[in-house]
């Protein structure tokens, strides 16, 4: 095993995993919305089927998008009006009020899974993963290696970034000041599909 590419790789996870993308982004949002523990579903719906997403495209699912390309223009610009639309319901949430707890929710685990396969950041660091650091190990170690990776450290981002928008709770207690910030994560979200558009 090559140790100094495993360090390589751990860096790489780190930094992508933490820096603001559609996932991080919607869990801030979550967070400040509806708390951590109505959260957890989404943060787990994450984490999980984006590491069953780096095994799936590691063991060989990566040879059906180079055997037929436009399967992965379908699911980019899939996952490009996906985002317009979820960016549009976080603009327009406010603070979640009892009334409303069983008609509204954050994203389910289910929903939050199968989102990582239209996700352009998330295709990003598969990519980056499943090439540039098959050399940690011979296949398929290398593919556990990855994907055990990836979980554990997108447990610990994912966790993070909810906790941060929980964490502004207190702070933002007015539906205003909450709907303000809902917009701006709608920004955000907007604006990290720069690359999808910019690939183009």
């Amino acid at each position: 095993m090559s140790q100094s590419l495993l360090y390589a790789f751990l860096i790489f996870a780190v930094v992508m995993f933490f820096t603001p993308g559609p996932n991080n982004i919607m869990l801030l949002s979550s967070g400040l919305t509806y708390g951590f523990r109505r959260t957890i579903p989404h943060i787990a719906g994450i984490t999980i089927g984006f590491a069953f997403m780096i095994g799936a495209v590691g063991l060989g699912l990566g040879t059906v998008f180079l055997a037929y390309p436009i399967l992965q223009t379908i699911l980019k610009y899939a996952g490009a009006a996906y985002l317009i639309y979820l960016a549009a319901v976080i603009a327009f949430s406010g603070p979640a009020k009892p009334s409303q707890e069983s008609a509204r929710g954050p994203m389910t685990f289910w929903g939050a899974a199968m989102f990582q396969w239209i996700n352009a950041k998330g295709w990003v660091i598969v990519i980056g993963t499943i090439t540039a650091y098959a050399a940690i190990a011979q296949f398929p170690l290398n593919i556990a290696i990855q994907t055990l990776i990836s979980l554990l450290v997108g447990s610990v981002s994912t966790v993070v970034w909810a906790l941060f928008g929980t964490a502004l709770r207190p702070v933002l207690t007015s539906e205003r000041l909450v709907r303000a910030f809902n917009i701006l994560m709608a920004i955000l979200l907007l604006a990290s599909l720069y690359p999808v558009f910019m690939d183009a």
